[in-house]
């Protein structure tokens, strides 16, 4: 059994993990070779972290056990409803060789929202946060040191109540996996083409956009596919009023000629921790930051005028893409360049990896 100190803010007292070891672990020379090339998510660390919930129980028998299958009854609740939540964090080496991870607080948080939107239990922060140590004292080998590289941590959660029923489910699972990241782009970061969804949703006023569930994502799935036939790199959608979302796993950035940042802002869209870090970034720097609807009327035309300088996407995998070109069905834009987002980007990376001041108290040790 592991333990961690109580929580001080909440005064939750910390949960005793059962750690089983992986008889069948990756020999470091084998890791080795995985974490020299390992892409994104195609290979994953020799643990994994379980919590139960249930009605009667609350959160129990939290664990770390060897990565491996999960066994699920048939009629498991995700299987036919798809109530199920998920979330994207970091794991970062630095040159001292210790571990960080990247504001897991708003992580926790907006894991927490999603939750609540998809009639799932809420798991506390402080639980959350155990989580994440507990899985790199057993697995902290597979943190990666290569240039842009890191540990992506996937936590999720999903109802696993066997019945077949409409009504949220009685007894649900919070895992947590680790994957070795290689940098998100090779060779430096390039600009993306952006294919305009005009027949697609990913979400709806009051539906759950703002979550980060898979429903989401299956969604995007369809039009993604449209996009790479029309030889685009990802897609934006539009909400009901043809205002600009998001992508299909990104928040969206304007930068406008007067200094100004905007950025898409609604119910409808996921609240970007990348973005917020990004914008805090600028901020500082003296950008006036506002989150408000942008039609794509507003967005081609700031482009033909000048207005608008530059556009970029960002998100936790690729931190931030520069957008260099708008594609729809009868008009092809070319974005305007400019140097901003990939000044935020070097900053903010630097912080992850410890190699600029951490003014905002972001980074969270984990293997303390």
């Amino acid at each position: 059994m592991t333990t961690i100190d109580t929580d001080p803010d909440t005064g939750l007292d910390p949960l005793e993990f059962a750690v089983t070891r992986n008889l069948a672990a990756k020999s470091a020379a084998d890791r080795d070779a995985i974490l020299a090339s390992p892409g994104f998510g195609q290979s994953f660390t020799d643990h994994m972290v379980d919590i139960c919930w249930s009605v009667r129980g609350g959160w129990h028998r939290p664990r770390v056990s060897p990565y491996g299958p999960i066994s699920l009854d048939p009629a498991a609740a995700v299987l036919h409803y798809g109530q199920e939540i998920f979330e994207g964090i970091k794991a970062y080496r630095h040159a001292d060789g210790s571990v960080h991870t990247f504001r897991p607080d708003q992580n926790g948080r907006r894991l927490q929202r999603s939750a609540r939107r998809l009639a799932l239990p809420e798991l506390p922060v402080p639980y959350f946060l155990q989580s994440l140590r507990e899985l790199i004292a057993v697995d902290g080998a597979w943190v990666p040191s290569g240039e842009d590289q890191s540990l992506y941590l996937r936590p999720f959660m999903f109802a696993k109540e066997a019945f077949l029923g409409v009504r949220p489910a009685h007894k649900v699972a919070y895992y947590l996996i680790a994957s070795p990241a290689g940098a998100y782009f090779k060779g430096g970061v390039q600009p993306v083409s952006i294919w305009l969804s005009e027949d697609y949703s990913r979400a709806g006023k009051g539906g759950t956009g703002a979550a980060k569930t898979g429903g989401n994502y299956a969604a995007s799935l369809l039009p993604q596919s449209e996009a790479y036939e029309n030889e685009c790199d990802q897609v934006v959608f539009l909400d009901q009023d043809r205002n600009v979302e998001e992508l299909g796993g990104m928040n969206v950035v304007f930068v406008y000629k007067d200094g100004t940042i905007v950025t898409p802002q609604s119910d409808s869209i996921l609240e970007g921790i990348t973005r917020d870090s990004l914008l805090q970034l600028a901020r500082d720097r003296g950008h006036h930051v506002e989150g408000r609807n942008v039609s794509l009327t507003e967005w081609r035309e700031g482009v033909a005028s000048g207005d608008i300088v530059e556009v970029f996407a960002c998100g936790t995998a690729a931190v931030v893409t520069p957008i260099g070109i708008l594609k729809g069905r009868d008009f092809i834009d070319e974005q305007p360049s400019g140097t901003l987002a990939l000044e935020l980007r070097e900053e903010l990376t630097n912080i992850q990896y410890g190699r600029a001041e951490d003014k905002h108290g972001w980074l969270y040790r984990l293997d303390a």
